[in-house]
């Protein structure tokens, strides 16, 4: 069945969002910050429903699981929202021409925007939240495995909007299945932009099969380089913090590259990594520092497989290369463009490596884990985007709008 008269009527809903006032917008935010509040039990039954049909081992479990304490903390960020300020209609540019022509671009909503995602389903109330305040309508298209829990949280905000003399519409959840998916990326006269957020395989698909503008997010293949001038404790602490914080998000670390010069240091590192059970494929190098000190179960001969690759679980690379030069060969072949980062008390090789690395987030001496809009002061994020255009890195609420440009005359023709 097609979808259309779904999404038609997630564009006129968009449409009512202009008449709106800020304060009007807030309130619904804090009706529904409140209704997660009280509605907690119905969300989780519905979220053991999905855990019930998925492997506690697999690395989405974590992903696909709600608790009390994580439904609170998403109740707490949309409260947060709703007290930012709004990104609509702010003045970017203004400027009155010799002609008298008064112009001023100025933030605009996009309209309609669609998101496809995995099994996260505080990404339905993260996305609903930016979009509402930033003056959009939502689309979105979860992933099977949190089906029962979209669900949920989508019933919940829509029956709220309901309750505050809002258009439901406003959010919308299109069914399961391929077809739907495969409609929404051909959607132009109802969607004006499309954001996947999950593993690399779905955000290539929906780039190579998108005829609707698309934002990339979410593929981490993330680095850290630990330089031959690289402080021990401090290197420690920023590769587990990294690694184990929570290994199935995008800001996970993927691979320790490590100066030859430091090998020594190699097992003091990658302590605590044995501590938290983390499996490392290391090279030829780094397997012989290691194999006197880090268990043997959880150590094993890196393969050309390793490096470029999203483990999104409890594992991790280890390169040597023998200078700051190879460090960053390595992350410009291997790296998504997402977060890196550089351990060193050597300025200046702290320097060239912000400077030379292409990703939206680098780092000097601190872990790549706080690559997250609230951590950037942003309030939330919609995603990380590793593309160049329209907006890189953690998607706060500006990022969520775009621009028109508005000019006031008083008779004024152009001559030939």
């Amino acid at each position: 069945m097609s979808i259309s008269p779904l999404l038609e009527a997630a564009r006129e809903a968009a449409s009512t969002l202009a008449s709106l006032d800020g304060q009007t917008i807030d309130n619904a935010l804090r009706a529904v910050g409140e209704a997660l509040k009280t509605q907690t039990e119905s969300l989780l039954s519905a979220n053991r429903m999905d855990l019930a049909r998925m492997n506690p081992c697999d690395p989405k479990y974590d992903r696909l699981k709600l608790t009390p304490e994580r439904l609170l903390d998403i109740a707490e960020g949309v409260c947060h929202v709703a007290a930012l300020p709004s990104p609509v209609g702010r003045v970017l540019q203004h400027e009155v021409r010799p002609n008298g022509l008064d112009i001023t671009r100025i933030s605009v909503p996009f309209g309609v925007i669609g998101i496809i995602y995995e099994a996260r389903p505080n990404v339905t109330f993260d996305v609903f939240t930016l979009c509402l305040k930033a003056g959009s309508a939502c689309v979105l298209k979860g992933g099977s495995d949190a089906q029962a829990s979209n669900e949920a949280g989508v019933k919940l905000i829509r029956d709220t909007l309901r309750q505050q003399g809002l258009n439901p519409d406003i959010v919308t959840l299109l069914p399961p299945g391929h077809e739907s998916s495969d409609e929404m990326l051909r959607a132009n006269d109802y969607i004006d932009l499309l954001i996947p957020r999950g593993s690399a395989g779905l955000i290539r698909h929906v780039r190579e099969q998108a005829t609707v503008p698309v934002i990339e997010t979410g593929a981490g293949v993330c680095h850290t380089y630990f330089d031959s001038a690289g402080d021990v404790e401090k290197g420690s602490a920023i590769v587990n913090n990294a690694k184990t914080r929570r290994v199935s998000v995008c800001n996970a670390l993927d691979c320790l590259l490590i100066h030859r010069r430091r090998l020594a240091d190699l097992p003091r590192l990658c302590c605590p990594l044995a501590e938290n059970q983390v499996t490392l494929y290391a090279d030829e190098e780094a397997f012989r520092a290691l194999e006197p000190h880090y268990p043997a179960s959880l150590l094993r001969p890196a393969t050309a497989a390793s490096f470029g690759t999203e483990f999104l679980d409890y594992k991790m690379a280890i390169r040597t290369v023998s200078s700051l030069s190879e460090a960053l060969d390595h992350i410009r072949r291997y790296g998504s463009k997402h977060s890196e980062c550089i351990v060193t008390e050597d300025a200046g090789a702290a320097e060239r490596f912000t400077g030379e690395v292409d990703a939206a987030c680098v780092y000097t001496n601190a872990s790549t884990a706080f690559t997250d809009g609230a951590q950037f002061g942003l309030g939330a994020e919609i995603g990380i985007s590793t593309q160049k255009m329209h907006a890189r890195g953690p998607m706060g609420l500006e990022a969520l709008t775009t621009y028109k440009w508005v000019i006031r005359g008083n008779g004024q023709v152009r001559t030939p």
